[in-house]
């Protein structure tokens, strides 16, 4: 676990890592969970700028990465279609389109979203205008892309991050040529959300055909 973590903060990942433990008991080992957590915490925690969030983001990241590996393994059953969008920073584009695929499935497609190298922060223009159309993203953080999601996804959607996602066999990919709400004005953004909407509308409704 890095250094640059208090003690106070190491202390409540440390308790993150048993709540992962009794989440998973029967399907990861200690030593895999550990591991995760360490990892996870290299990727979120050598930040000051998420050191204060460091305990909550790295559950929650670490949990997704273990779900995934499990899914990709074949140890935990996918109950639903798996979409893993990627860009860059994951902190427009791909978060856009997560918070769509939830909105317009109900639910029913699970969503990942990660980026090839992840900005500070959700881009607030973006934040906005998805709560314009009741999408909360107040608790979403951009996340690096892990080998085991990618892996884990049934559909793997690219929007400018070019070769950074790996290539397995047996699963779909598309590259989706999106402007890039960064330093763009709300009004900009708004019209980049309808577009990755349309978009979503018609992933979705090949995913869940009715």
């Amino acid at each position: 676990m890095p250094e640059i973590l208090d003690p106070v903060t190491r202390q409540h990942v440390e308790r993150a890592a048993e709540a992962l433990q009794r989440e998973f008991e029967g399907i990861f080992s200690q030593e895999t969970i550990a591991r995760y957590i360490t990892e996870s915490t290299d990727l979120l925690g050598g930040e000051a700028r998420v050191n204060v969030f460091v305990p909550v983001l790295v559950h929650r990241f670490a949990r997704e990465r273990l779900r995934a590996f499990g899914q990709a393994e074949g140890v935990i059953t996918k109950e639903q279609p798996e979409v893993l969008f990627v860009c860059v920073h994951n902190a427009g584009r791909s978060q856009m389109a997560a918070g769509l695929v939830k909105l317009r499935s109900g639910g029913r497609v699970h969503v990942r979203s990660a980026g090839s190298d992840p900005g500070e922060r959700i881009n607030p223009a973006v934040v906005e205008a998805m709560q314009e159309i009741g999408v909360d993203m107040a608790e979403e953080f951009p996340k690096p892309l892990t080998d085991e999601v990618v892996r884990a996804a049934d559909v793997v959607i690219t929007m400018g991050c070019g070769d950074a996602c790996p290539i397995y066999p047996g699963k779909r990919y598309e590259d989706w040529a999106l402007d890039d709400p960064a330093e763009q004005d709300l009004e900009t953004v708004r019209r980049i959300r309808d577009e990755i909407d349309e978009r979503v509308q018609r992933l979705v409704g090949e995913l869940l055909p009715s």
